[in-house]
């Protein structure tokens, strides 16, 4: 489900690389108004690493997922490199990271 959040960013950006893509991806975890708990997923090889920092406010639009014992998390929030998928974005000061 594609879905556009706005939040504020709770955790630093942790850097990892995918096990399934391999690709290096950055996480970081967000607040809604309402109080619930998402967590952010990047592919920074397709696009660029989003400076975040805790107390940030972010718009975040991407694919929704759902991983048991875990915030539910929201990837593919970059361009859709293949066209499989529709664009996702992060937006923070001003700026889109796509």
């Amino acid at each position: 489900m594609e879905v556009t959040y706005r939040g504020t960013v709770l955790t630093p950006p942790r850097f990892f690389q995918s096990r399934h893509s391999r690709f290096e991806h950055e996480q970081f975890d967000c607040r809604r108004d309402d109080g619930t708990t998402f967590r952010v997923v990047d592919n920074v090889t397709l696009a660029p690493r989003v400076p975040v920092a805790p107390g940030d406010q972010v718009t975040v639009r991407g694919e929704l997922v759902h991983d048991q014992g875990q915030p539910p998390i929201v990837h593919f929030t970059h361009h859709a490199a293949w066209g499989t998928h529709p664009d996702g974005f992060i937006a923070l000061g001003g700026h889109v990271y796509a």
